[in-house]
Order: structure tokens, then sequence, then C-alpha cells
């Protein structure tokens, strides 16, 4: 009874079926037990079956990897005020479309509009899914068969094998390429421009870097062009700071205020990376171009729901108090965590750690280096502590086996494995979650191969 109030008959009954048919054929084999037939034995089976198949494929994980941003992990976590605003708008009808002065129609931008042109300097916003969407809408509305000018050093590729000549090319529009990797002048800009140039595309190469003797044009530089041409300089800044980082020690990256005040026309960026907040393309610029933006069919189409909408005003309310930010929002709390205070988490950590995982390993505590991520600074490192976990010498450990118990476990713990070590960056171990990670290592199972004895 227990099952079919949780779960219902035709759920329940469907995995019954299930498993009686694994049960023939286990019989047809030759290899089933009399005690897998017990009615205990079948309900305890049922009861397991039904557990897994209602978890969820999405699962709450503990980011161990070094990596702050993790895009493959979620990217940003949202700080609670904007947890608060999306259960109130998973809850409740909300105001998206709705001028509550007038009683029209309204636009959903509007709820983001005036804290967006507050933070950028911005005349007009709007908010799309992400900031490759961003790119895509621009591009298709500004330049569709026409050419877009941009240097050959910054044809970035993003994860996936996500190229932006790709993006261009689904854009409708035709690329191209001045200077060379290394070294693009604002002549080879100015040369390019031609009858059929609808724009100039400047795009922040925030996941790779190229040093030596290099050279490209500054914003400031490539508006005065675009202004002398009566074309528009669209940015995509990728990362979307909104703030000076430096203020907290961390490495400067070029604001999107800063972007503006230097001429650009349109700047695109992201929601969910150094901006913290949920994952979402903001474009900010000139009234005119974000008009024909938002008329363009394929705006609707990219457009974000009440979630975000809600989850991104919230995250952007904290900034009107940066004296607060660090305490407030979880990217900047997580990326400017003290290095000593990590390290005495490592060392309360270790010996829960080397108990569970057995003889066959050590666990040593040691200084790591964590990096923002999802292409933000891809070459600063932010001094961190952690764990690595190694197999000792003449001892049967399997690293491999290792980390994929660790992800076995309720709440998985991800790692990564260099330098013939499995490393546990603990920079995103909040404290608040030291005691579900600490209690939840006596559920490590670790296969029979990697001949675990505990200590």
């Amino acid at each position: 009874m227990p099952l079919l109030q949780r779960h219902g008959r035709t759920w329940v009954l469907a995995a019954l079926r299930a498993h009686l048919d694994e049960l023939r054929r286990t019989a047809l084999q030759g290899t089933l037990g009399d005690c897998a037939l017990s009615e205990d034995a079948i309900a305890a089976a049922l009861a397991a079956r039904l557990a897994e198949q209602s978890r969820s494929r999405l699962r709450p994980v503990f980011n161990l990897t070094g990596t702050v941003l993790h895009t493959n992990l979620g990217r940003a976590v949202l700080p609670y005020e904007a947890v608060s605003a999306v259960v109130a708008a998973l809850q409740n009808p909300m105001n998206l479309e709705l001028d509550l002065s007038t009683g029209q129609r309204g636009d959903r931008d509007s709820i983001v509009e005036e804290l967006l042109r507050e933070l950028t300097g911005a005349a007009a916003v709007t908010v799309v899914n992400n900031d490759a969407a961003a790119v895509l809408l621009m591009l298709s509305a500004l330049a569709a068969h026409r050419e877009v000018i941009v240097s050959r050093g910054e044809l970035v590729e993003i994860g996936g094998s996500f190229r932006l000549p790709d993006i261009m090319r689904q854009a409708g529009v035709k690329l191209r390429e001045v200077g060379t990797t290394n070294r693009t002048h604002l002549s080879d800009y100015a040369q390019a421009i031609g009858t059929r140039t609808a724009l100039l595309l400047k795009v922040h190469t925030s996941n790779y870097t190229i040093s030596g003797f290099t050279a490209s044009a500054s914003v400031g530089e490539l508006a005065g062009l675009a202004r002398a041409h009566a074309l528009p300089l669209v940015v995509d800044l990728g990362s979307g700071a909104l703030i000076d980082l430096a203020r907290w020690g961390l490495p400067a990256e070029v604001t999107v205020r800063e972007t503006v005040a230097a001429g650009a026309d349109l700047v695109a960026f992201s929601g969910d990376k150094l901006l913290g907040g949920p994952q979402a393309g903001i474009l900010v610029g000139r009234a005119d171009l974000i008009r024909i933006l938002k008329a363009s069919p394929l705006k609707r189409t990219l457009r974000v729901g009440k979630l975000i909408l809600a989850a991104l005003e919230a995250v952007l309310l904290l900034y009107r108090a940066p004296e607060l930010l660090a305490e407030r929002l979880t990217t900047l709390r997580l990326l400017t965590r003290d290095p000593a205070v990590i390290k005495q988490q490592a060392l309360r950590l270790r010996s829960i750690v080397q108990g569970a995982i057995g003889e066959a390993y050590e666990v040593i505590d040691a200084p790591v280096a964590s990096q923002i991520g999802s292409g933000a600074l891809p070459v600063e490192q932010l001094a961190s502590y952690g764990l690595a976990l190694g197999v000792i010498k003449g001892r049967r450990g399997s690293l491999r086996a290792l980390e994929s118990a660790l992800r076995a476990l309720p709440r998985p713990v991800i790692g990564r494995i260099a330098d013939k070590r499995l490393w546990l960056d603990l920079r995103c171990l909040e404290p608040a979650d030291e005691e579900i990670f600490s209690t939840q290592w006596s559920e490590l199972r670790l296969p029979a191969t990697a001949a675990r004895s505990r200590i």
C-alpha cells in the first residue's frame, strides 16, 4: 500500500511486471535463487526499482573540480534572493507581460531594463536565452545577406565545438576576416569596409589568450571608425562583468559599462558567468538598434520566461549595494574565499576522507590552483586548497574506480584527475554544506577490484 500511495497503481504495476520478467529470464538461465521469490524479496526489489526510477536525472553535486563557473555543472550558483524570486514565480501568476499601471499588455524586458540601464549606462535592453543566441539575433536582425568584419584572431570556438563562424553562417551573414591571428590593426578594418558592410564585430576572446607579438584595435578605435562610416559597432563581451573585480583582489576584467562608454553600439554578454545570475544572453546599447532586435521574429523564439527574469532581476538588485556583493552574490563569494580558510576546511576533512577510502589510498592536504571557468580569464588562477587522493605504491587501487565511486555517492562528489592523483579542490565547498559532505562518506562503495580495506 505505501508504494501504491506514493507512486500510483499504473507505475507500480509496470515496475512489478518488469521485475517479474527479469526473474523469469534468470530462472530460464538456471541461476535464480529461492530467496528471490519470497514476498519480502519481491517487495524490496520493487521498492528499490521504483526509488531508482523516481530519482531525478538532474541532481545536486559537490563541485570540487577547482573550476568555479563550470559549464558542465551549471555555471553560476544562484544566491538566496534569486532562488526565492524563482520560487515565487513558480507558485504564482506574475505580471510577465502586463503593465500594472495601465492594465495593458507590457514588455517582459521591462522587468530588468531599468536595472540594466542603471548598471551599464546603456540606453536600452533586451534579453534572450544565452550569449550565443544574443549574437545570432544581432547578426540576423542587423546584417543578414551582408558582410560582417571581424578580426581573424577573434574567431573563437566555445564549448562543444561551437564556433563563431558557424553562428554567422546560421545568421545568414558573410564573414569578412581581417588581420592575422596575432595582429589586427585598425587599418585592416578600414580597408575591408565596402558597400556590402553591415557592421563591425569585436569579440572578447574570453576562453583563450594570445601573447607575445600581438596587436588589436580597441573598442574606442573601432567605434570611431564605425561612426565615420555610419556603421554599428557590436561587441560580444562574453563573461559580462558588471563591476570591477579588482576591488576584491581578483584579476581585472573589462566591464559592460566601460565597453558601452567606449562607444560600442551594442554589447552582448552572459547572465550566468561573471555576472553570477541565471543562463541568459543580455543585449544592451542604442535604443534604435534594440528596437530592431525586438521586432525580429527570431527574438520571440529566443526570449526567456518568467523564471529567468525573476532570477535575473533579483541578482541585478544585489549590484545596487556593491559593498555587500561579496557576501550576497554566491559566485563572488566563492571566487573571493580566503585560501587560509579553505586550508582549515581541508585539514578538518582529511581524516574523514581517508577513513572512507581505505588503506589502498592516501589522502594529503595540499595547495591547489582554482580557475574562474566558463571562458572567463582563462590564464588567471586563484590560490586555493584541497585534498589529493592517490594510490599507495604496491597497493591495489584505481583512481578511475575511486572517481566513479565518488560520483555514485548520494550527492556526487566531482573532482579531477591530474598528476596521478584525484584532486578535490574545496573552494566551492560552502561551510553550510560541509556536514552533508562529511556524513555521506560512510556510504562510499568501492568495487572489489580496488581491494579496499578500511582504516
